[in-house]
C-alpha cells in the first residue's frame, strides 16, 4: 500500500494518509489510490487529477 503523501497543484493542500480526511469521511491510514474517484481537495475542490506526490513535487526529496 503506498502511503505517500500527495500535493494540490491548485492551492498546495498535502494529503496525508495517515491523518486522512475525517471531516469527509476517510479514515486514517487511506491510501490516495484508496479514495474515492470524487474526492475532492477539502480547500478548493480540485480533483484527484490535480494532485501530484509529494516527492515528484519535492524532485525525490521528503
Amino acid at each position: 500500500m503506498d502511503m505517500e503523501k500527495y500535493v494540490c497543484q491548485i492551492c498546495g493542500y498535502v494529503y496525508d494518509p495517515e491523518a486522512g480526511d475525517p471531516e469527509r469521511g476517510i479514515p486514517p491510514g487511506t491510501s490516495f489510490e484508496d479514495l474515492p474517484e470524487d474526492w475532492q481537495c477539502p480547500i478548493c475542490g480540485a480533483t484527484k487529477m490535480n494532485f501530484m506526490s509529494f516527492a515528484a513535487v519535492m524532485g525525490g526529496f521528503r
